[in-house]
C-alpha cells in the first residue's frame, strides 16, 4: 500500500499524485519507488489510456528533501537506485503521460516534468532547475531533455543560473503545453487528459517511439522504423474503425486497441 503517493483512475485517466503536501512533495526513496510503481501499474492496466501526474497541496514537488540526505551520501548511486527507475518509467510509458504543475516545481521535481509528454503548467506556478544553488548539477534526466526541449543555450542559462521563472516564461520557451489560470486548471486538465484518452492508445504508443528513435537515427534508419510501426498500426482495430467510419461517413469511436 502506498504511503507518498496517490493513484486513481477515472474515464480512462490515471492519476498519480504526490503526496507529501506538508514538505511540498518534496521527494524521497519511499516516493520515488512508490512513483515508479504507479507509473508501471498504469501502464499495465488496459483500462488506462493517460497518466496525469500531479503534486498534492498547492506545490508540485519541491525537488528532494535535503533532511533525508545524509553526509557522505553518494548521490551518484542515489540516483541510480531511487531516480533512475522513475526517469525510465515516465520516458519509456506507452501512455501519454501529462504532468499538471499546479504550483512550484523545483530541482529534480521540474525534472521528472521533462520526462513527460506534456506539461500543463498552473499560471502562478513558479519553475526552478536551481541545481546549481546546492552545488549540484542538473540530474533525473534533465541533462538530457531540457536541451531537446528548448534548445542547448537556453537549458544552459536556466542549468548556470539557477533562476525561478513564471509560468508566462515556460511558455514563451516551449518548456510547457500550456499555461491555465488557477480557477480553471483543474478542468483543464481533465479536458486535455479525456481529449488524449479518446484517440488511438496503441498508435499513440507507436508514435511516441518512432520520435524518441529519431534522435540517435539517420534517415534511412527512420524510414526503415516507419514502414515497421505503420504495419502495426495498420492491423490494429482503431484503424480499421476509423476507416470504417470514414467510408459510412460517421465519427470514429476509438477503443485503444
Amino acid at each position: 500500500m502506498n504511503t507518498e503517493v496517490e493513484y486513481a483512475v477515472e474515464s480512462n485517466v490515471a492519476t498519480v499524485t504526490l503526496a507529501r503536501p506538508d514538505r511540498l512533495n518534496a521527494l524521497t526513496s519511499t516516493l520515488l519507488n512508490e512513483l515508479a510503481d504507479s507509473i508501471e501499474e498504469a501502464n499495465q492496466d488496459e483500462a488506462v489510456r493517460v497518466i496525469v501526474l500531479t503534486g498534492k497541496g498547492r506545490g508540485f514537488c519541491a525537488g528532494q528533501d535535503l533532511k533525508t540526505v545524509s553526509p557522505g551520501m553518494d548521490h551518484g548511486d542515489y540516483l541510480k537506485t531511487y531516480y533512475h527507475p522513475v526517469v525510465r518509467a515516465l520516458a519509456g510509458s506507452k501512455k501519454p503521460i501529462i504532468a499538471a504543475i499546479n504550483g512550484v516545481a523545483a530541482g529534480a521535481g521540474l525534472s521528472l516534468t521533462l520526462a513527460c509528454d506534456f506539461r500543463i503548467v498552473r499560471e502562478d506556478a513558479k519553475l526552478s532547475l536551481g541545481f546549481i544553488n546546492i552545488g549540484l548539477v542538473p540530474d533525473a534526466g534533465a541533462p538530457y531533455f531540457l536541451p531537446r526541449l528548448i534548445g542547448s543555450a537556453k537549458a544552459l542559462e536556466l542549468a548556470l543560473l539557477g533562476d525561478t521563472i513564471t509560468a508566462k516564461q515556460a511558455l514563451e520557451l516551449q518548456l510547457v503545453t500550456k499555461s491555465v489560470a488557477a480557477d480553471r486548471f483543474d478542468e483543464d486538465v481533465m479536458d486535455f487528459a479525456k481529449q488524449l484518452a479518446a484517440r488511438p492508445t496503441k498508435v499513440i504508443a507507436y508514435i511516441k517511439q518512432l520520435q524518441a528513435a529519431s534522435f540517435e537515427s539517420t534517415l534511412d534508419d527512420m524510414l526503415a522504423q516507419e514502414i515497421i510501426y505503420q504495419s502495426r498500426a495498420g492491423k490494429t482495430e482503431d484503424h480499421q474503425r476509423a476507416v470504417q467510419a470514414f467510408l459510412e461517413k460517421k465519427p470514429t469511436v476509438f477503443v485503444g486497441r
